[in-house]
């Protein structure tokens, strides 16, 4: 039983304007909403949210987004659109990695986002979008703990948001998110590029329709791990990618395995001379090890060794202890704690969740097909660029949103699109 982390956020939507809470999730493209004649959708979250349903024929603004329209016609291309002959509306069908999916049909309205410009939040902006209306949902879409009103796709195909809003020249085609990785949640999604001199960057993967990064090796301790280069090629099926849909992470399974090994050779090294380490190791089930400790002296750091994940172009993530721990309730006075990685069976996928998300700003800039990250206190303001065709940059103090989407700095600049992020901390049972 490990904690976990779900990160989402408030868009509104329609005329006059209705607000939704929808998970953030960079390994899927597209924005949908449960809609009112929905089969499965929850009537009520755990989250201690108010769950709304989107109702077309409520909103002045909204469409039906017929087979014919050309949207309807290039989200063919990626599998996020199809076509019912009968009704000649423009559907789709989505199956996640968890097992739940979700269906319906997609409608044309207006989302309301706040925006910068030229010194002061403009919270009345619109901006004409097309999303999907929900009205199927199945597996652990259907379960109340975690409800939320629909998920929010960033990926990188016609149909997201960030595709929709660059095309129309009302954002760069780049966005940044930094997670705040404490109990306390939060952070910032901004549809711009976050500014930072630390930032390390590596190049996506070409023609993949996920996030896709070229990671070459693994080091532990300052030791590369000896992974045949194979293990981490992308192909179908196989691959790196971020996601900040996954709340852990997983490694490919020849990956996983020489990562627990050296770890726990590390650990070994550290407390050979000692009559007793401050940890043991437990399996539970299959996966993921579980580390309890006995010592309640020593702080993960002092135990643990630091992880870097080395991509290609000399990009490097170093990972502290607490990027690759998560914290269980104590038992008896005693710290315990179970690695997030895991992986999956016969498989070669490795995904970065939000395990390894958190605590860093994370560029995703789809014009130069790229990632880039640094180490980052998400708590603090951030540097926006908002540079949409003017030739040059401009800079904005975000601050940081609270959940009403206000901001406590004085703010300048030419153009971001800003959104709150909001974190539930609850237990996953493993």
């Amino acid at each position: 039983m490990c904690v976990f982390r779900l990160y989402y956020t408030k868009v509104q939507l329609g005329s006059p304007p209705r607000e939704f809470y929808v998970q953030v999730d960079t390994g899927s493209d597209v924005l949908w909403i449960g809609c009112n004649s929905c089969n499965g959708c929850p009537q009520s979250s755990g989250l201690q949210i108010q769950l709304n349903l989107y109702d077309p024929g409520s909103s002045s603004t909204a469409s039906l987004v017929s087979c014919s329209d050309q949207r309807c016609s290039a989200g063919l291309q990626s599998s996020d659109s199809g076509c019912s002959a009968q009704s000649n509306q423009c559907s789709y069908t989505f199956q996640y990695g968890d097992g739940s999916g979700t269906s319906g049909y997609y409608v044309a309205d207006l989302l309301h986002i706040n925006s910068i410009l030229e010194g002061s939040v403009i919270t009345n902006s619109t901006a004409p979008i097309m999303f999907g209306c929900s009205v199927l949902q199945t597996g652990d879409l259907t379960k109340s703990d975690r409800a939320v009103d629909g998920i929010f796709g960033f990926g990188q195909q016609s149909l997201s948001v960030i595709s929709q809003l660059s095309s129309q020249g009302i954002t760069p085609k780049v966005f940044s998110h930094c997670l705040k990785g404490s109990n306390s949640g939060g952070g910032i999604l901004v549809f711009g590029e976050i500014l930072e001199p630390n930032m390390v960057y590596t190049p996506l993967v070409p023609s993949q329709p996920h996030y896709n990064l070229d990671l070459r090796s693994i080091s532990v301790g300052g030791q590369v791990l000896s992974i045949n280069p194979s293990v981490f090629s992308t192909s179908n099926n196989q691959g790196t990618i971020v996601d900040s849909g996954t709340t852990l992470a997983y490694l490919a399974d020849e990956a996983y395995d020489a990562f627990m090994s050296a770890v726990s050779l590390k650990l070994d090294h550290k407390f050979c001379f000692t009559n007793r380490a401050p940890y043991s190791f437990q399996r539970k089930s299959m996966l993921p090890y579980n580390l309890q400790y006995v010592n309640t002296l020593l702080s993960v750091n002092d135990i643990f060794p630091q992880v870097s994940l080395n991509f290609a172009g000399g990009a490097s993530m170093t990972l502290n202890p607490q990027d690759y721990l998560v914290q269980q309730n104590s038992i008896g006075g005693s710290a315990s704690w179970c690695i997030g990685f895991q992986k999956i069976q016969g498989q070669r996928i490795t995904i970065l969740g939000d395990l390894v998300l958190k605590d860093k700003i994370f560029v995703y800039d789809l014009v130069n097909q790229r990632i880039g990250w640094t180490n980052y206190d998400c708590s603090m303001s951030v540097n926006v660029s908002t540079n949409i065709n003017t030739g040059r940059t401009e800079f904005v103090n975000a601050g940081q949103m609270s959940n009403d989407g206000s901001s406590r700095d004085q703010i300048r600049g030419m153009l971001a699109l800003l959104l709150p992020i909001i974190m539930l901390t609850g237990l996953l049972f493993l």
